[in-house]
């Protein structure tokens, strides 16, 4: 049993409060427009896309994309990381692609992400540092670049990119990506970065739709 926190502070509770109103005035708002919608949304869903995404709060899938709920199947971390050893995001790629078979997996980065400025310093953060570390080495390998960028804000959206270019790569590199390509499934694996100052969506054109690109030692035969 959990016990009781006293909130001391009335501003906290009524944000806490105006969150359960909002749905409300949402569910409300919805069933005027359609009386129907939440009973055909609870039927099930049949998502196309996969998007991986950062956690930043400012980078809401559905609404930047102009889809609905259901259309688009979510991920999202801290920068938007495709890192090979997460089981947790392996295992939404594993359910998006086995089971819901999604047409497209989309990695989708932004400019001004918290993740990539605390990784470009030095400064220790706390345990996050472990995860940032990743970002680090997409760093060193597009290192000789980067350097060369004088400008900091510049440089930091480069490694926004690169960050997203190594995440489409890592797809691309999973045995649940390469198994669904050798089993002849249609799948694409994009990168995007999206700009909070304009609202609009870049994609990097490093989509993928079969292992040809992968380097030899990444690339695995069919299952036994």
């Amino acid at each position: 049993m959990c016990a009781k926190i006293e909130n001391n502070d009335p501003r906290d509770n009524d944000l806490y409060l105006s969150l359960l109103e909002g749905n409300k005035q949402f569910v409300a708002d919805t069933i005027n427009i359609d009386p129907d919608y939440f009973t055909n949304l609870a039927k099930g869903q049949n998502p196309p896309v996969l998007w991986i995404g950062c956690a930043d709060s400012r980078v809401p899938a559905n609404q930047i994309t102009n889809t609905k709920p259901g259309e688009i199947f979510v991920h999202r971390n801290i920068a938007n990381m495709v890192i090979h050893s997460d089981m947790n995001m392996l295992s939404v790629l594993d359910y998006a692609v086995n089971i819901l078979k999604v047409k497209h997996v989309v990695v989708t980065g932004h400019y001004g992400c918290g993740g990539i400025i605390a990784a470009m310093s030095n400064q220790q953060f706390g345990l996050i540092d472990n995860w940032l570390s990743h970002i680090k080495d997409v760093y060193r390998l597009h290192a000789k670049e980067l350097d060369q960028i004088a400008d900091e804000q510049e440089r930091t959206d480069r490694l926004v990119e690169f960050n997203v270019i190594e995440a489409v790569y890592n797809l691309c590199k999973t045995s649940i990506v390469q198994n669904a390509w050798l089993e002849g499934q249609s799948l694409g694996v994009h990168g995007w970065v999206y700009s909070l100052n304009t609202g609009i969506i870049t994609d990097m054109k490093v989509s993928a739709h079969d292992s040809a690109n992968l380097e030899q030692i990444f690339k695995f035969s069919n299952r036994i």
